[in-house]
């Protein structure tokens, strides 16, 4: 009986061997269908590079811009009408009829003029955080999409822009930056700026990406 326990622990070792010496990826096709393996890799990105060269948020921005620029003009050749009719104003003798309706015109016309721009103020600024709203939603997915197809588990938010020593402000920005250092190969901006891009005019299929 003894002879026949030592060819059968010898072929358990061997078989118990066998299974840890088996490579990763026979125990990863064991996996049910569709599984990933746990992300476990940091990753560092730079939402302010990545918003100032966003194709579409840049053109959105630019035509607001004009749009602005535009509603300016408007105000500002408003304002001009308004000093014309107070000069106006001034070759009447006040409490005279004519006085008096010239004063009511200017003072409608101030307050139409305070109210209008007032309101076109908050139009331009509502508009302006809708877009940024909408902007940094595509960026969200654009970083989960990339994470999770790359075993990401956290993105850090980092400002990549130099500090310069000569500016009070940047220097005090730079020593309460949250990351003090970082891997540049752990950089994902590039790859995320490639994904909201793709297909826009202003980056070429395929273009790397400078930093």
């Amino acid at each position: 009986m003894k002879r026949h326990l030592v060819p059968s622990g010898s072929l358990i070792c061997l078989f118990v061997g066998m299974i840890i010496s088996l490579p990763a990826t026979t125990a990863q096709a064991q996996a049910p269908a569709g599984a990933r393996p746990p992300a476990t890799h940091q990753a560092v990105i730079d939402i302010g590079y990545i918003f100032k060269n966003h194709a579409r948020f840049k053109a959105q921005m630019d035509k607001m811009r004009d749009e602005v620029m535009a509603a300016e003009n408007g105000l500002k050749a408003e304002r001009d009408r308004i000093n014309g009719l107070v000069e106006q104003l001034k070759g009447f003798n006040p409490g005279t009829p004519e006085y008096k309706k010239l004063e009511a015109e200017v003072a409608k016309a101030q307050g139409e003029f305070n109210v209008t721009a007032q309101l076109q103020k908050k139009d331009f600024m509502d508009r302006e955080a809708s877009v940024y709203h909408d902007v940094f939603g595509e960026i969200e997915q654009a970083v989960a999409r990339f994470a999770q197809e790359h075993g990401i588990a956290v993105v850090h938010r980092f400002d990549g822009d130099p500090v310069d020593s000569g500016d009070r402000n940047q220097v005090l920005r730079g020593i309460t930056k949250p990351l003090v250092y970082y891997d540049r190969s752990i950089d994902i901006t590039p790859d995320v700026l490639r994904l909201l891009n793709a297909g826009a005019v202003a980056s070429a299929p395929g273009q790397p990406v400078s930093r």
